[in-house]
């Protein structure tokens, strides 16, 4: 399990402090999947945010790989935060290992430290923001965007 001084450096604990972060480890659940697993299916219910630790997992929306995600990259914030069926299915690419947050854990960030809330809603939406984006480059010009590599190439 990764302590609070290895989680500031990814997007999603940015800008919290380390006491911040040690009381939402405990809130926070590992989990572990084999390559190929479905992590969360397209249509179905999600109430957890999963932070990847380990791995490489794959975005499928309507059976076709969207783009990767690795390392530091969450998913699942979707549905938490509208609360609809999943919009995708996650894939592990190779073994993944997650840290999740449940809604319920959130609403009890909410109750205890709202400022550690609002920094951890406030980080998810520039995550968000930043898929968007890419979103709108594959729409618009029919590119794929490797968030792994950094990448974006023609997928034809």
């Amino acid at each position: 399990m990764l302590d609070s001084s290895a989680l500031q450096k990814y997007s999603m604990f940015g800008g919290l402090m380390t006491d911040q972060i040690d009381k939402i480890i405990p809130l926070m659940v590992h989990e572990e999947f084999y390559p190929g697993q479905d992590i969360i299916v397209e249509g179905t219910p999600n109430d957890k945010i999963l932070f990847i630790v380990e791995g490489r997992v794959s975005i499928i929306k309507n059976g076709k790989t969207i783009y990767d995600l690795a390392e530091g990259n969450t998913f699942g914030e979707m549905e938490v935060l509208d609360v609809m069926p999943s919009a995708a299915t996650i894939r592990a690419v190779n073994s993944v290992k997650t840290m999740s947050i449940s809604n319920r854990s959130l609403r009890k960030i909410y109750r205890d430290d709202i400022k550690s809330f609002s920094t951890l809603l406030m980080n998810l939406a520039r995550d968000l923001s930043r898929r968007l984006r890419v979103a709108n480059e594959i729409m618009i010009e029919g590119k794929v965007y490797d968030l792994y590599s950094s990448e974006i190439f023609f997928n034809h």
